[in-house]
């Protein structure tokens, strides 16, 4: 009989995005089943600025909720919300069921500078301010006695779990570097349970952000948000929507591969490399940002070596 210990299971969850129309709603139910069946702790829904995607984000929080034994996991943001506007979206997401929660401060529209926000100026009010709805809408659980109708007990409510999200490079509105773990630590103070880090494409970036900021005094887990950069046209968009430092040698890779297919093996090795290297940092899971594909994240996770066996078809 073998002795070897074997391996702890890494925790991973995947993000995706709301349908963009009726007809690739089907292709994303198709989708959510693919990630599902891989047994991620979680899968997050993007939700639009100012509310352009909600009702579409709760239809697929509802699919997961309903259709898997997958945790969803609801993205919501201050940008262009009010208090009640706020609210009131809190409220429609814990009626469906819906007990986690990503808590963002969110970006301004296109084309406009100056930030856009509403009554909420911090991820850290829009914390304080989940956990306030939820006390109002339900103090405390009743479960029905068997046998007595009508009869229930009274017992401690599931408190809703919110992440919130951190910056290993600085957010681009940052004045520096290190401000980013001021705002974590808000955060935290605030009541978020976790936190899931923009993109990076270099290990150390998030081990030395996580390194800094225990030194600083945030104990909640980190987890390490990782893209695949399968195509020099993504690399591009995400440096325009992140600030991110251009990684040249994976720029340099992509524009000189020829086939799609050579590309999209060169991203899933960067990705699953970095995937390895934080986990052997002692990041506490993996969170994939899945573009609302299950082929390529499921793969990451394969040669990473998360994933024992290959479950992309």
């Amino acid at each position: 009989m073998s002795s070897e210990t074997p391996n702890p299971r890494v925790p991973f969850s995947f993000e995706l995005y709301p349908p963009r129309s009726e007809s690739s709603q089907a292709a994303l139910h198709e989708t959510v089943r693919r990630l599902a069946a891989a047994g991620p702790d979680f899968i997050s829904v993007t939700y639009g600025a100012g509310g352009s995607t909600g009702g579409r984000s709760l239809e697929v929080l509802r699919f997961i909720r309903e259709h898997t034994d997958v945790e969803p996991l609801a993205h919501i943001t201050c940008v262009g919300n009010t208090y009640a506007g706020a609210a009131a979206l809190i409220r429609e997401f814990l009626d469906a069921g819906i007990l986690s929660f990503l808590a963002l401060r969110g970006d301004p529209p296109a084309g406009q500078d100056e930030p856009f926000l509403g009554d909420l100026e911090s991820a850290a009010q829009l914390v304080q301010l989940i956990d306030r709805v939820q006390a109002e809408r339900s103090p405390y659980e009743e479960s029905p006695v068997p046998g007595f109708p009508g009869a229930a007990t009274v017992g401690a409510r599931r408190k809703a779990t919110v992440a919130v999200a951190a910056f290993p490079n600085g957010h681009p509105r940052s004045t520096h570097r290190w401000q980013d773990i001021d705002a974590l630590l808000a955060k935290q103070a605030a009541g978020a349970t976790s936190a899931i880090t923009q993109l990076f494409f270099h290990s150390d970036d998030y081990l030395t952000f996580v390194d800094k900021a225990r030194a600083e005094g945030v104990t909640i887990p980190i987890l390490p948000g990782i893209m695949p950069i399968v195509s020099p046209v993504r690399l591009t968009r995400v440096l325009e929507l992140t600030g991110e430092t251009l990684p040249s040698e994976l720029a340099i890779a992509l524009d000189v591969e020829p086939t799609p297919e050579g590309r999209h093996e060169i991203g899933v090795e960067w990705a699953a490399r970095l995937a390895r290297e934080v986990i052997a940092g002692g990041a506490p899971g993996i969170h994939l940002y899945a573009f609302n594909q299950h082929h390529t994240v499921l793969t990451v996770l394969e040669e990473a070596g998360v994933l024992p066996v290959a479950r992309i078809r």
